[in-house]
């Protein structure tokens, strides 16, 4: 059974958050993520949850109540923003070499300064290679159902890694769109009962969490974490199996959009993918042979299936939402031809579209795929949408 419901994005996290009713929850406000705590801090006080939430004086204070909570033995989630992420940044690392199974929305904002509350991908790229999984949502159907699948992927055993479920501020976030909800029943079903593996509360069994971690040990743990994160990717697919016999709806690793026969391709991830679908859809009006690939997981960054779908492509353009200030692109464009390299000759071309939220349209993708055949490759970024 499902329900069709008219939701914001941060209603949609929210509504998922209360249907998963997490045992704690650490908060602090910053825009555009406020609606999505305002709105479960409802269900809490409203007694729809039995949530026990905390409201901390920062974000720094929120991860590491969450890192508490998460090693006492607690299911926890959380949820930031550009500054805000970037406040906790000590301790987003913290949760992730514990190996604690938080998960924590992140609704895309571009980073100070100048100040900008508006989106773009700088925040959640900039902790790319901390330890967190990285899901990203296209709308707020896959917000709901990124946020539910997340709690399982975090929570499976050879994971047990935090999961950072992004969505993009204001453009998703604060848009009004029908989202199918599965019942309550059918979600905690679904996610099952957390039982933590090594609960710092167990006494019987007492452990340590993060000690001193010198030359000796150090390295070796960083090597355990980084396994996790490969096997994270075939947990990921067969949760998005899972979901799939739940919902009605399957996820994996990215969604192609006519690559099968594309000679043009654009890679995008968050809202930016509908708006390349859309502009794909209308070139395949007019005979065009171009395609879209928008990313769902960034980390683990799935190389080996992406260099698959791309290398039947004459070239492939790539939109970043983030500058990486590094002369070779943003960091997904960079991803895409560390890929490529060795597998298929491939020409990339980098784009930076979008910052601090500036619109992109489906004329401005249908230039790319203009730019792409007429052979004209960016190894360094082009500023997609900037005033001269």
């Amino acid at each position: 059974m499902s329900m069709m419901l008219a939701l914001t994005g941060n209603e949609a996290g929210a509504y998922a958050m209360k249907q998963i009713d997490p045992d704690v929850v650490p908060a602090y406000p910053i825009t555009p993520q406020t609606e999505l705590m305002q709105t479960f801090a409802q269900y809490v006080a409203d007694g729809n949850v039995q949530t026990e939430m905390i409201l901390v004086e920062s974000e720094h204070s929120a991860m590491s109540a969450a890192v508490g909570a998460s090693a006492a033995g607690a299911r926890v989630m959380s949820a930031t923003s550009a500054n805000g992420l970037a406040l906790m940044w000590e301790i987003v690392y913290i949760a992730a070499s514990t190996r604690l199974p938080i998960v924590m929305a992140v609704v895309n904002r571009a980073l100070s300064g100048p100040i900008n509350i508006h989106c773009d991908h700088g925040d959640s790229m900039g902790c790319r290679d901390s330890g967190w999984v990285q899901l990203y949502s296209e709308n707020s159907q896959e917000v709901y159902d990124n946020i539910i699948q997340a709690v399982k992927i975090a929570e499976n055993k050879d994971v047990l890694l935090p999961v950072m479920v992004t969505y993009d501020g204001f453009i998703i976030s604060h848009t009004v769109e029908r989202v199918d909800a599965i019942e309550d029943d059918g979600v905690k079903k679904f996610i099952g009962e957390y039982k933590a593996k090594y609960p710092l509360l167990d006494v019987n069994n007492p452990v340590t969490y993060g000690p001193l971690d010198l030359q000796d040990y150090y390295f070796e743990h960083k090597v355990q974490e980084a396994e996790a994160m490969k096997k994270a990717k075939k947990v990921i697919l067969k949760v998005g199996e899972e979901y799939e016999k739940l919902s009605g709806r399957r996820y994996g690793l990215f969604d192609e959009y006519y690559t099968n026969d594309a000679e043009y391709i654009v890679v995008a991830l968050g809202s930016t993918a509908g708006t390349a679908k859309a502009a794909v859809d209308d070139l395949r009006e007019r005979g065009e042979k171009v395609g879209a690939l928008k990313l769902r997981v960034f980390r683990p960054f799935p190389a080996e299936e992406i260099v698959r779908v791309l290398s039947g492509a004459k070239s492939v353009a790539v939109l970043d939402r983030s500058e990486g200030l590094n002369g070779i692109g943003g960091p997904v464009s960079a991803e895409i031809r560390a890929a490529l390299y060795r597998k298929a000759q491939l020409p990339v071309s980098s784009y930076v579209y979008g910052l601090g939220g500036r619109d992109i349209t489906p004329e401005m993708i249908a230039g790319v795929f203009e730019e792409l055949k007429e052979g004209k490759i960016y190894q360094e970024a082009c500023y997609l949408g900037v005033r001269e």
